[in-house]
């Protein structure tokens, strides 16, 4: 069989250790073969000319609910589709579906849906294993999640839905609550990444779950706490130990409202590009004009208010969900918290690929890697995204 040769020329190559000005960039059947500060000969190729643009590794997010009007607790494959489909136009070529709290069942049906999706997803985000958020959470931090279904760890429950299906690769968690230290290392004794999440967590506690296999902060600051107090005394709470633990990595919503710029700049200067990752944890109306609408499923959902670039409570007390794209990410952590273009791109790329345990493929442009590749202009405007060597979006 002939193989399928795609040549993309004339760009700015955004590679982990440099930018390579007029590079070029030479894929086979969807994996990245060559990359050149000049020209390559490649006789019969299909030809991108980048235009002067950034040449990226694609986005990566490893937190997201939705988008386009569909969650992906929806349940099914249109609505799986649909997501890849909308945050593609904004770059992320690769994304973690992720859940909320829920009824088991309901929990059941997702992971069923996400392996139906997976095999018709050609047009879209890849996606690269469930997240599961929730339902063991702390009730005092349950945020937007519905507080019907919060419960304590279950190994019976847990245990059969691991053994049920190989598609879930994150599980948060409150590692404060009873047996979620033994789920901590339960989850990860099967190669899924625990991480600590919707926490009334002390730093001992989590400096313990750290210890059992929680090395990743869930949406940093929000739902944990930080600097608290208990009667007299004073305690350090996750946000802390985050920071003082240097093997934790986390995420944030750098939508610039979960985190205003100062909180971003903190983030970066304390825990670095290499432990941080940029998370959308898009809701469904993230491409979506202003209003009403709903988070979670449609049968049995929250409805919200999105305004001023977030969705929130109807009562407006509290923030139900970001409605962020992987785009403006980048974007933000440039031009708010003065983040260096390579490193913004890598806390969106090659960090999250770390976290997620698939950087050998993925998160970066080099020789044997996936063909995931973004070009955007100097403003983080992305005119042409590519998944495994397929253009997928192009403006």
């Amino acid at each position: 069989m002939e193989q399928q040769q795609l040549k993309i020329y004339n760009g700015k190559i955004i590679t982990p250790a440099k930018i390579i000005n007029g590079g070029t960039v030479l894929v086979r059947d969807g994996i990245i073969i060559a990359v050149n500060e000049g020209d390559i000969d490649a006789p019969g190729a299909t030809l991108i000319d980048a235009g002067g643009k950034y040449i990226s590794p694609g986005f990566i997010d490893i937190h997201i609910h939705g988008g386009g009007g569909h969650d992906f607790m929806d349940n099914t494959v249109e609505a799986f589709l649909a997501i890849a489909g909308i945050h593609a136009k904004h770059g992320t070529t690769a994304m973690s579906p992720t859940t909320l709290t829920s009824s088991k069942e309901d929990l059941l049906e997702t992971l069923r849906t996400y392996e139906l999706a997976d095999e018709h997803n050609i047009n879209g985000s890849q996606f690269i294993g469930m997240h599961l958020e929730g339902p063991y959470f702390a009730v005092n931090q349950c945020g937007a999640q519905d507080p019907r279904y919060i419960r304590d760890p279950d190994p019976e429950e847990y245990k059969e839905i691991i053994a049920g299906t190989p598609v879930i690769k994150r599980w948060s968690a409150a590692p404060e609550l009873k047996g979620a230290i033994e789920f901590g290392r339960y989850v990860t004794s099967k190669g899924i990444l625990a991480a600590i999440a919707h926490t009334d967590a002390i730093y001992e506690e989590a400096l313990e779950a750290f210890e059992n296999g929680y090395t990743l902060a869930t949406h940093l600051y929000s739902g944990m706490l930080g600097v608290t107090r208990r009667k007299a005394f004073r305690y350090a709470g996750v946000v802390e130990a985050a920071y003082l633990i240097d093997g934790m990595d986390v995420e944030i919503i750098a939508d610039g409202i979960h985190l205003p710029p100062p909180l971003l700049k903190l983030v970066y200067k304390i825990k670095g590009a290499k432990r941080t990752a940029l998370i959308t944890d898009a809701m469904r109306a993230a491409g979506m004009p202003p209003g009403e609408s709903v988070l979670g499923s449609l049968k049995n959902g929250l409805k919200v208010i999105v305004e001023d670039g977030v969705a929130k409570l109807r009562d407006r007390s509290a923030f139900a969900g970001s409605v962020a794209t992987a785009d403006c990410l980048v974007r933000n952590m440039i031009k708010m918290a003065d983040v260096p273009l390579l490193e913004a791109v890598q806390m969106a790329t090659l960090t999250p690929a770390a976290i997620m345990k698939v950087a050998n493929k993925k998160g970066s442009i080099g020789a044997g890697k996936d063909a995931d590749i973004v070009i955007f202009d100097e403003d983080i405007n992305v005119s042409t995204t590519i998944v495994k060597g397929k253009v997928i979006y192009e403006r």
